[in-house]
């Protein structure tokens, strides 16, 4: 499944769109992803992925935590960070490290490399296909011996609602 996601989906964070619909696709990909990979959804790992879904934001772990903790599933850090930790590892959410934070995957159901637009004023993010800004990174890696094995691409500055609003 190394499809490219589709353009017309790719900044929803920065577009109108329904984003019931959004939350909906990517936990039905998500179910899908896992089942493929015989992965095991627990209520703590689908709750964690469910309050990353609610909004285009990355989230830090601590938030995810408290917002776990106030749902009955536990304070221990260890709480949040397994489930993130499983997320990202099977591909439905990423870290992003300028943030350091969590963001759900829009594209689960697909392999990809993702570059990320985030908004400095607002933290906002749209997750964008990036293959050939990868395969850049990679080349030029490649002209020095260096063999990339996994790279995130990060790009911060304005959304259009923040660009467009008065200073």
């Amino acid at each position: 499944m190394n499809a490219r996601p589709d353009p017309d989906q790719a900044t929803p964070a920065f577009a109108a769109h329904d984003h019931r619909a959004c939350e909906a696709r990517a936990l039905d990909e998500a179910e899908g992803r896992l089942a493929r990979q015989g992965g095991r959804m627990t209520p703590v790992r689908r709750r964690t992925l469910e309050i990353l879904l609610e909004s285009h934001r990355a989230m830090g772990a601590y938030e995810v935590l408290d917002r776990l903790a106030a749902e009955g599933f536990g304070r221990q850090p260890p709480v949040a960070y397994r489930a993130l930790d499983f997320l990202v590892e099977h591909g439905l959410a990423h870290r992003l490290q300028r943030l350091n934070a969590f963001a759900a995957c829009l594209h689960p159901g697909q392999d990809h490399a993702p570059a990320f637009l985030i908004c400095r004023a607002c933290d906002t993010l749209a997750e964008l296909p990036a293959p050939p800004v990868h395969a850049a990174l990679s080349d030029l890696a490649a002209e020095t011996g260096f063999a990339v094995e996994r790279a995130t691409i990060e790009a911060v500055g304005l959304c259009p609602a923040c660009a467009g609003a008065p200073a």
